[in-house]
């Protein structure tokens, strides 16, 4: 790629994961800069500070994680621009960003998934819970059905939890989904385009303290052990990577991703969620699992930032 051309690195931006978007996109920054390329940080507050900064920038490696950065809204102006950018396309991004959506296409294409229900309308709330009380064995999971970096997310043992869990949720306008909770292990795999095909990085385990891979375990240091590669045996760690990279492809996913995933005691691989734009930290799982696999964070940045069309049909 000519050193010309603008890169843009978005971050910042008004959603809940907005601390970790700044710390990616100064990293990914850094990371392109390093490498002689003329680089734009359009770091904003919110999107109505997008366009004008984009005049000049030639192409885009977004760092806006969750909200509207990540749910298909910024993919589809940069459409509309004609501004062409790194990964996923805007469709890719709406399916993995509402989570009812992405679980109903894994369904249908049998790729596992924990069983889950989303609270139709606010005012049905106790009849929500009734019927999940009514359905359903305790231990639960209840998570915003489009957030990220599991903000939010809880697990429950009771009625009362259940109800209040939802109900915190809605106060902060978030719908809940409700899932079954699966014993097991806790799983990541980063996917990257490497060799100009989508592959699936080393498993990378989650140890923790508790039983939710929460925010607080995910961003702060010593919280949660991360083992990378996670000690499975070949087999079994070939299966993950399929499941991983199935669930990658049923939404449409492009370049790079990283999908979260329950390994039950049985053996079998349960998506939980697929994120297209993944942190990219330096305690973030894709550059960990790319490191596992001999990249460093600048080459893996690189591998990111190779995936950019413009997803209309034209480079």
């Amino acid at each position: 790629m000519p050193n010309h051309r603008c890169i843009g690195v978005l971050y910042g931006g008004e959603s809940p994961e907005r601390d970790v978007s700044l710390i990616s996109g100064v990293h990914v920054a850094r990371a392109l800069k390093s490498l002689g390329l003329n680089v734009r940080e359009v770091r904003i507050e919110t999107l109505n500070d997008l366009v004008t900064q984009l005049d000049g920038v030639d192409r885009v490696l977004n760092c806006l994680h969750g909200g509207a950065g990540e749910d298909g809204t910024v993919q589809l102006l940069l459409d509309v621009m004609s501004i062409p950018y790194a990964g996923s396309g805007a469709t890719a991004c709406y399916r993995a960003m509402d989570k009812s959506v992405s679980k109903a296409r894994f369904e249908s294409l049998r790729i596992p998934t924990p069983a889950g229900h989303t609270l139709p309308e606010p005012e049905r709330l106790e009849d929500f819970v009734d019927s999940i009380v009514g359905s359903f064995a305790f231990p639960l999971i209840v998570k915003p059905v489009d957030g990220g970096s599991t903000l939010g997310v809880r697990i429950v043992r009771d009625r009362d939890a259940l109800r209040s869990a939802c109900a915190a949720l809605l106060a902060i306008r978030a719908t809940p989904l409700v899932e079954t909770f699966i014993p097991g292990r806790e799983l990541t795999v980063g996917v990257l385009r490497m060799d100009g095909k989508d592959a699936a990085l080393p498993v990378i385990e989650v140890r923790l303290s508790g039983d939710v891979f929460d925010y607080d375990a995910k961003y702060t240091e010593g919280v949660a052990e991360f083992l990378s590669p996670a000690p499975l045996d070949p087999a079994a760690a070939r299966v993950v990577q399929e499941t991983a990279l199935n669930a990658h492809d049923a939404l449409g996913c492009s370049g790079y991703s990283r999908v979260d995933i329950r390994l039950a005691d049985d053996g079998t691989p349960y998506v939980l969620e697929v994120n297209t734009l993944p942190g990219m930290t330096p305690m973030s799982d894709l550059p960990r699992a790319a490191r596992v696999a001999g990249l460093s964070y600048v080459e893996c940045v690189q591998a990111m930032l190779q995936t950019t069309s413009d997803h209309t049909g034209t480079q």
